[in-house]
Formats: C-alpha cells, sequence, structure tokens
C-alpha cells in the first residue's frame, strides 16, 4: 500500500502550478525518497498567502519582508529602505505574490529532489 497516495494534502495554499511541478519532480522518486523529499520541501516551502500577508506589511511601513521570505536579501533590503520603491514595488508584489512563491517553491523542489535522489 502506497502510504503517499495524496501527498500534497499537507500543503496549504498550493497552487495548480506547483501541483504540476511537484508532481513531475516526483514521479521517478521510490516511495522512501518520496518521504524524505516531501520532509525536506515542507520544511522550505512558501505559502502564497504567507508572501501575500508579509507584502501587505509593506503599506504597514515594513517593506521588504516578502523578499526576506524568498531568501531575495539584496531586494529586502532595498525594499526596505526605499519603503518598497515608494510602495510601487510592494504594489507590484501584492499582484504577483502567487509567482514570487511559485519561483521560490519551484527552486526548493529543485533542492529538495537532489537531495532525496541522493538518498537512499
Amino acid at each position: 500500500m502506497n502510504t503517499y497516495q495524496n501527498p500534497y494534502i499537507m500543503f496549504d495554499g498550493m497552487t495548480p502550478e506547483e501541483h504540476a511541478f511537484l508532481h513531475q519532480a516526483i514521479s521517478s522518486l521510490t516511495e522512501n525518497q518520496i518521504g524524505y523529499f516531501m520532509s525536506i520541501y515542507g520544511n522550505k516551502r512558501r505559502n502564497p498567502q504567507d508572501i501575500m500577508l508579509a507584502t501587505l506589511a509593506g503599506f504597514l511601513g515594513v517593506s521588504g519582508v516578502q523578499r526576506f521570505l524568498t531568501d531575495q536579501i539584496g531586494m529586502g533590503i532595498l525594499y526596505f529602505f526605499t519603503a518598497g520603491f515608494c510602495f510601487i514595488g510592494t504594489i507590484i508584489d501584492l499582484i504577483n505574490y502567487k509567482n514570487i512563491a511559485n519561483e521560490y517553491n519551484k527552486q526548493m523542489a529543485f533542492e529538495s529532489f537532489n537531495i532525496a535522489k541522493m538518498s537512499n
């Protein structure tokens, strides 16, 4: 019996794009590697709603948190000191928060896949 029939259920706010690239990523892994992948990826993954909330914090005077969460430290510092490029960058990030989360999650899925693939 496959204990990972629906391994995606533990990820809140999963977008269809994220589901597609995760499904493709785990297709070549064994059941044990899938479990290992899911545990690694689950710790690294960012929920798109969390990115949206962090972006909204930019309107309260704490711009750039969404960039720090996605390991874009340079952009986070720039947003912080320029008030999110005078709120223009913050508005753009608010519109594109799902894309920001998906790009980060793709990177984390790739890293997690490589780590899981090396395990036995």
